[in-house]
């Protein structure tokens, strides 16, 4: 009989999450000129009521590493001791090289493997969950996810649909390994033949092709907003199930930050407890696609009554991607 390949027991858990936020708030106020709205309508709409916005100098990677920075210093890990960067954004205009590398450098990691991941609003819980199987294969011991975007590179500031939604911002978790799992199954999936109701109805051919032309982001929100309450809200049950708890074991739900009214939606079909924790983070930052998971969970970690325990994390969103999985929360 064949000498069975070496796995290292126990798992991997999260060990802390950072934050980057751009310095620039902006109001509903500065978006309704472009788009003949008011706060009054943006508010009902999504519940925002400011989003950040990066400067020139607020790049994705620079943002990312910002985020990684944190993460380490948290955790007090040094960065030496990394093993692999994996970067989700969606945002990053640059088609090559791609940014992990760079990042993972910048974060003084760069011998670590090093890698970009793009799922839209749902990479940073891919992310998560290939952290997740590089730890629990032996590949790594550290792993740091980041998600950074800087959503406001392929928005146009005058289309009603998303012009009040997207914002900017860096996320980022230090997972490492444990002797007991810390970090649940993911559920995930896609829905390609839908992908048409969120993303860029032209390639960057197009700027090529045509005088002053810049491609950007559009999205069918009522379409979407349908999907994800009816799609999105089986699946975040199913990681609860998979993860052998129930609702009532989790301290905080994190879904990703996509509006307030598809927060509250999902947290209703999931029928969680009053003590449960919900992330609303989209109030104050708008939607930050891959960054609104960590961008969510540090700001709930941050507040005056952190939740302990498990947390459902849920992305989703262009593509159609979604993933969701149950994770320990950091102490």
């Amino acid at each position: 009989m064949p000498t069975l390949i070496r796995r290292p027991a126990g798992g991997a858990r999260l060990l802390s999450v950072g934050a980057y936020r751009p310095e620039r708030v902006v109001s509903n106020d500065e978006i309704c000129g472009a788009i003949d709205s008011s706060d009054a309508w943006i508010r009902q709409r999504s519940g925002i009521v400011t989003r950040r916005h990066a400067a020139a100098d607020e790049t994705v990677a620079g943002m990312a590493a910002a985020a990684g920075r944190d993460a380490l210093a948290a955790a007090g890990v040094a960065a030496e001791r990394v093993d692999a960067v994996v970067i989700a954004s969606m945002s990053n205009l640059q088609q090559s090289p791609p940014i992990g590398p760079q990042i993972a450098t910048r974060v003084g990691a760069g011998g670590a493997a090093a890698f970009d991941l793009g799922a839209a609003c749902a990479g940073f819980c891919h992310a998560l969950a290939v952290a997740d199987g590089l730890i629990c294969a032996g590949s790594a011991e550290y792993v740091l996810v980041i998600g950074a975007e800087r959503m406001t590179d392929i928005i146009d500031p005058a289309d009603r649909s998303t012009a009040f939604l997207f914002g900017d911002g860096a996320g980022a978790v230090l997972v490492g390994a444990c002797d007991r799992p810390g970090i649940g199954p993911v559920v995930w999936g896609s829905d390609g033949g839908r992908a048409g109701f969120i993303g860029h109805p032209e390639t960057w051919l197009a700027v090529r092709d045509k005088p002053d032309f810049w491609p950007t982001m559009r999205m069918m929100g009522q379409e979407v907003f349908r999907w994800a309450i009816q799609e999105v809200a089986p699946v975040t049950r199913r990681a609860v199930d998979e993860a052998g708890l129930s609702v009532a074991d989790l301290a905080a739900f994190v879904p990703h930050q996509a509006n307030l009214r598809i927060v509250d939606k999902l947290a209703a079909a999931l029928g969680l407890p009053p003590g449960v924790q919900i992330a609303r983070d989209v109030v104050s930052a708008g939607n930050t696609s891959a960054a609104s998971v960590p961008l969510a969970m540090h700001a709930l970690l941050s507040g005056d009554d952190p939740p302990r325990g498990h947390a459902l994390l849920a992305g989703f969103g262009a593509g159609l991607s979604y993933a969701a999985l149950v994770v320990e929360l950091p102490t």
